[in-house]
């Protein structure tokens, strides 16, 4: 099946992806190529703006940096979690979840996995391009955690 081409040459968007990263030159990088790679896209830049956007919207996949204001990435894990709990029949229990963190070690790896999140990448393991492929990959996946 052929994707419609839009005008600049990206596909139909479909996918909503949500970028949750604090630091503008990433989050610019990080939207420029999933929007080449054909997926539309919000951004956040804090903890709370995440959850509001979460609770507000409705995503395909969300890529999530640990170290952030407000809130961290492992409260907002800890809030999907709640939010999976409390309504089973909501988009947020198909939620996707990628970290996207300089963290690395076994124990954050584990950790992040454990509070529900599909993937964990070390940002200075992969280029834009390649996170962007990763992405469509982990879409293609059937979703790894339920509500509970």
């Amino acid at each position: 099946m052929n994707m419609p081409i839009k005008k600049d040459g990206a596909k139909e968007l479909g996918k909503r992806i949500l970028v949750v990263e604090d630091d503008p030159f990433l989050s610019d990088i990080y939207n420029t190529k999933l929007k080449q790679a054909g997926f539309a896209v919000e951004l956040a830049m804090t903890g709370e703006e995440c959850v509001n956007k979460l609770a507000a919207g409705e995503y395909d996949l969300m890529v999530l940096d640990i170290v952030l204001p407000q809130l961290d990435g492992w409260e907002i894990l800890g809030r999907v979690g709640e939010m999976r709990q409390k309504n089973p029949e909501s988009y947020i229990n198909r939620l996707k979840i990628i970290i996207l963190s300089n963290l690395g070690q076994k124990e954050e790896i584990k950790k992040g996995l454990d509070l529900g999140a599909d993937g964990f990448m070390i940002k200075a393991h992969f280029t834009p391009s390649e996170v962007a492929a990763e992405i469509e990959k982990a879409l293609k996946l059937p979703k790894a955690h339920g509500g509970d």
